[in-house]
C-alpha cells in the first residue's frame, strides 16, 4: 500500500524506544521539497525525544526504496536560487541525520537511486534485501551527486563512488553495496529483512542510551564542515541544472 498524496506522506510510530519513520510518495517514493522538509523536522524532533533510543528509516510499499528527489520539481527549476533551494533539500535531511542524537537504522527494501542512495549512506546501519540495487545516474542528465557525495564516499570510499558515478546508467547489486560498506547485511527477501531488523533494533534499544549517543558522535567525527559543504554542493548542482546540456537532457525526458 502506497500513498497517493502529491506531496507524499510521512508517519512516525514509537514502540519500545524505537521510532519507525516511514515516508512515501506515489512516484517510486521520491522526495518533493515539502516531504524533505517534513523528514528534516521530524528527525530534529526525535533527536530530542527521551523516549526514543533508535530510529528506523523506511519507505512505503514493495517497490523502490527511494527514487531520489522529485523529477517534476527538478524540471521546474528556472533560476539559480530555485536550483540551490531544490538541491538543499537533501542537504538538510543528511545534516539532520548526521546531527541526530539517535542512531538511525535504514530498512532498504528495494532499489535506491540518487538521493535514495544518499539516504541509505547517511544511516548509521543499513539492512537491505537482494532487490536493493543502487544507481547514481546524475551525470547522465548533466549534473552530479554532489550533495550526497560526502555521505556516500564516507561509506564506500572514493574509488567505489567513481565506479558508480562514472557508469551512470549501470545498476550495482545489493551484494556489491554490502561489499563496499553501504549495507551491513543483505537478506533474501522482505520477511527476512523485517525479522533481522526486529532482532537488531530491539537489541540496540536495550543498550545504554547515553552510550549510544556518544557512539553516534564518534561515528560522525570529522564531518563538522558538512554544515557549509553540502550547501556549497547544492549551489554547484543548482547552477548545472540550468546548463544547456541539462536543459536539453531534461526536455528529452519531458517528451517521453
Amino acid at each position: 500500500m502506497t500513498t497517493d498524496r502529491i506531496n507524499g506522506s510521512l508517519y512516525t510510530r514509537i514502540d519500545n524506544k524505537i521510532a519507525f519513520v516511514e515516508f512515501g510518495h506515489p512516484a517510486s517514493n521520491s522526495f518533493p521539497g515539502e516531504l524533505l522538509q517534513r523528514l528534516t523536522d521530524e528527525l530534529h524532533k526525535l533527536s530530542g525525544n527521551p523516549d526514543v533510543s533508535v530510529i528506523v528509516l523506511k519507505s512505503e510499499g514493495d517497490g523502490a526504496f527511494c527514487a531520489g528527489a522529485s523529477f517534476d520539481e527538478l524540471l521546474a527549476v528556472s533560476n539559480l536560487e530555485e536550483g540551490a533551494k531544490f538541491f538543499s533539500g537533501f542537504a538538510n535531511v543528511i545534516n539532520a541525520m548526521r546531527k541526530c542524537s539517535k542512531l538511525i537504522v535504514g530498512r532498504i527494501h528495494g532499489k535506491a537511486v540518487g538521493g535514495g542512495v544518499g539516504l541509505a549512506a547517511a544511516c548509521d546501519y543499513a539492512l537491505a534485501t537482494e532487490q536493493s540495487a543502487i544507481k547514481l545516474s546524475e551525470l547522465a542528465i548533466g549534473i552530479g551527486p554532489f550533495v550526497i557525495e560526502p555521505a556516500v564516499s564516507r561509506k564506500i570510499g572514493k574509488a567505489a563512488l567513481a565506479e558508480m558515478t562514472l557508469a551512470a546508467h549501470e545498476w550495482k547489486n545489493a551484494y556489491w553495496a554490502q561489499e563496499k560498506g553501504l549495507y551491513a547485511k543483505v537478506l533474501e527477501n522482505v520477511p527476512e529483512l523485517d525479522k533481522e531488523l526486529e532482532l537488531f533494533t530491539s537489541k540496540l534499544a536495550s543498550y545504554n542510551p547515553e552510550a549510544l549517543a556518544e557512539m553516534k558522535n564518534v561515528l560522525w567525527e570529522g564531518t563538522e564542515n558538512w554544515d557549509s559543504l553540502l550547501y556549497e554542493r547544492a549551489g554547484i548542482s543548482g547552477k548545472l541544472v540550468l546548463s544547456d546540456f541539462t536543459v536539453k537532457a531534461l526536455n528529452q525526458f519531458k517528451k517521453k
